[in-house]
């Protein structure tokens, strides 16, 4: 459900290779990052007392207002919690909630709070915070709230209502029955005594001081949180700490105050590459494993003291998409009308499916440790469709991809190169995350496919904010490669993505609240076919679920609004001295972050640092 951490879409620019380093020249680089690495870990080190894991993310927050983080959502894992929560395996817990009871007309859901909860700065959580979150945030329509695409019930989209009932006890009640809703209830609650005020306060544009409030520019102690740590400190392009929350309210089975680790340090890496000298120079204590990192890391497990945790069959995937969006914003078309025609030519789309070589991605980007992916459900799910099951699937054959452009009226030169009816060569712009080494390594590979078929594909390759701005705000792009892409097991996790007006309705998203309006945009039928399934895969039972997806999956794959490439094994390393790791593909690394214990760190000389 909420917005992946590894969302990188970049294209690639073409230039020229710098001048290769002499083996002694490269030593001595790599030798000085190292000593840097070293001398900025102990800086770190013996500026805090206590325990501490240091990270890294390519991405920075935009914003530290849960609602409107487009980048840098993996922190919100450290600093919130909602009623429930999901294990590693995908179960639902209680979380804020202790409890909960569910009438007898699946209507109606009443939670139970725990008693004694408490914000960071030690104020009450209580039901008037879960009330004040849903009813104020959620489901104001002035909010452009992330939230909203997964709280709307209905072929009428209406919301659910929430009331206090007392302190401890808020009950929600449905328009109809709704399936996916105790999962949905994960989603982060807010703090009434900081926020209200954002929310009845107009700026001079009639809009809530809520859309500005908890900016990056926000003095840390400033900013509320309830789960296991607090903000510390944010220094731009470097780093940001969060240190544990005194207020937090697990305990263990001992009755010890929860999480065990003081300080979490996040630092600012730009690339792949990068984190993994870091990792392994031990500035880092986690690192994800990228398949072409595995070999190497594998070798030095032991004398790294680190371990490689493998949790299985990835749930982000990698996919290529098409700019759908026929509509013009400020009297310009969003994407060229002669390449929108052939965006929207659903044979172009298939005949660009047929002609990618994912085997290649497998062997060449994944080392053979990788599988190729055709649906936008996760094969964990029980409403996975398989190919023997009847899906669609687009494995390579570059004779039926020209097959199918030629019958929808392209045509080729002497020289093979592709052009619409209209006598238009065929090129368009490919852009990728140029932080993400897959997606770097991906984009020649597609661009190399698609020549073979007469497509000229230019790449761009950009910073991963500019890529989300492109996605999210400005909607001004050809085509878009995304490495991390959500599939889900619980179907509706994936609304978002799937209801026309979601907000991450990429390939042909609609403005959200408060965004410079489009006109002249066009919602295909199976586009809107899927949206009304999966309203009604929310309201029908087991059996009529899974018969409902299978059919979502079957039009995905027939009109391809994504094309799914390959997925690796989600593998992680962490350092031996950070016990308790229980990674999961389902939920990531850190789900358990209150549960983690770090031994001190033993310097050189032998002292704890």
């Amino acid at each position: 459900m909420r917005r992946s951490i590894a969302l990188t879409t970049i294209h690639r620019r073409r230039w020229h290779s710098p001048p290769q380093a002499t083996p002694v020249l490269l030593g001595f680089i790599i030798l000085a990052f190292v000593l840097v690495s070293c001398v900025q870990t102990n800086l770190i080190n013996k500026a805090v007392a206590g325990s501490q894991i240091i990270l890294s993310s390519s991405a920075e927050p935009n914003t530290f207002n849960p609602q409107l983080m487009e980048q840098g959502v993996g922190i919100l894992t450290f600093l919130y919690e909602g009623l429930i929560r999901e294990n590693g395996r995908g179960e639902i817990k209680p979380a804020l909630a202790r409890s909960w009871e569910t009438s007898e007309d699946q209507k109606r859901i009443i939670f139970t709070l725990r008693k004694g909860l408490k914000w960071s700065d030690g104020k009450p959580l209580t039901a008037d915070d879960v009330v004040f979150t849903y009813k104020d945030i959620y489901t104001n329509p002035a909010i452009p709230s992330y939230a909203k695409d997964f709280l709307q019930i209905g072929k009428t989209r209406t919301f659910p209502t929430v009331k206090k009932l007392d302190n401890w006890r808020v009950e929600f009640t449905l328009p109809e029955p709704f399936a996916p809703f105790l999962r949905t209830t994960k989603l982060e609650i807010l703090p009434a005594h900081i926020l209200r005020s954002s929310i009845t306060t107009k700026d001079s544009a009639g809009r809530p001081l809520f859309l500005s409030i908890w900016g990056t520019d926000t003095p840390p102690n400033q900013i509320v949180s309830n789960g296991a740590y607090k903000l510390e400190s944010y220094v731009p392009s470097e780093r940001i700490t969060f240190r544990k929350n005194p207020y937090y309210w697990r305990k263990d089975t001992q009755s010890h105050t929860q999480p065990y680790i003081d300080r979490i340090v996040l630092n600012t890496v730009s690339n792949n590459d990068t984190a993994l000298i870091q990792f392994r120079s031990g500035g880092l204590d986690f690192i994800d494993v990228n398949p072409n990192y595995f070999s190497l890391l594998k070798r030095e497990e032991k004398r790294g003291k680190f371990t490689i945790y493998n949790g299985g069959s990835q749930t982000g995937t990698t996919a290529m998409m098409f700019n759908l969006n026929t509509g013009i914003r400020n009297g310009q078309p969003l994407v060229n009308p002669i390449k929108s025609r052939w965006f929207n030519t659903v044979a172009f789309r298939q005949a660009v499916a047929y002609s990618i070589n994912r085997p290649r991605m497998v062997n060449n980007l994944f080392a053979g440790v990788g599988a190729l992916q055709n649906s936008p459900i996760a094969v964990q799910s029980p409403y996975y469709l398989s190919q023997q099951a009847g899906l669609p699937v687009y494995n390579y054959n570059q004779d039926k991809a020209k097959a199918l452009l030629l019958k929808a009226g392209f045509r080729y030169n002497n020289q093979g190169e592709l052009f619409d009816s209209n006598g238009n060569r065929v090129r368009f712009t490919l852009t990728a995350n140029v932080g993400n080494k897959v997606l770097q390594n991906m984009a020649p590979l597609i661009q190399d496919d698609l020549s073979q078929i007469g497509i000229q594909v230019d790449l761009n390759l950009i910073g991963v904010g500019l890529v989300v701005d492109k996605l999210a705000n400005r909607l001004d792009w050809d085509c878009q490669i995304i490495d991390g892409f959500p599939m889900t097991v619980e179907p509706n996790e994936a609304i978002n993505i799937w209801s026309t007006k979601g907000n991450w309705h990429f390939f042909n998203r609609h403005p959200q609240a408060g965004q410079i309006p489009i006109t002249g945009q066009q919602i295909a039928d199976w586009e809107q076919k899927i949206d009304n399934l999966y309203i009604q895969g929310a309201a029908a039972n087991e059996a009529q679920r899974k018969q409902i997806y299978a059919e979502t999956q079957m039009l995905s794959q027939e009109y391809l609004p994504f094309i799914y490439l390959v997925n690796s094994l989600s593998m992680v390393s962490m350092r031996n001295r950070i016990q308790g790791v229980k990674h999961s593909a389902l939920q990531g690394t850190f789900w358990n972050i209150y549960e983690l214990k770090s031994n001190p760190i033993i310097n050189k000389f032998g002292a704890n640092s």
